[in-house]
């Protein structure tokens, strides 16, 4: 499995790969990778989305942490796409601490004490 760092993977992006978001919508909006072209397809939908992602184009997988996009990655690997896609190692995470580009919406931050009580910080009930 090919993992690419931050800044190797801006430098593909800038080259023709695309970059497929693997995180859930409600996590996809707050932050997001600022690449020429980003398709978000989440784990949950990915299997299934194969046959819609662009032949012969290099693609990096990412999410927050590289966790999920690794998996995105295996799973495409055995349906014999592993010659055209990466894995973004350590995610939005190391992206942002790299001090890589970035999209931000305040409006759609989250907040909680764990994920299982994420909801949006900046909207009323």
């Amino acid at each position: 499995m090919l993992n690419l760092t931050p800044r190797q993977a801006q430098a593909v992006c800038r080259n023709g790969a695309i970059m497929i978001d693997v995180r859930e919508e409600y996590m996809n909006r707050f932050k997001m990778m600022d690449v020429p072209e980003v398709i978000y397809c989440p784990l949950s939908i990915l299997e299934e989305s194969v046959p819609n992602l662009p032949p012969e184009t290099p693609m990096i997988f990412a999410d927050s942490s590289g966790i999920h996009s690794k998996e995105a990655v295996r799973l495409l690997m055995a349906k014999g796409l592993g010659d055209r896609i990466a894995n973004l190692a350590g995610g939005l995470v190391e992206w942002e601490r790299d001090g890589l580009p970035l999209i931000i919406d305040h409006t759609e931050q989250l907040s909680g004490s764990c994920m299982c009580q994420l909801r949006p910080r900046n909207k009323k009930k």
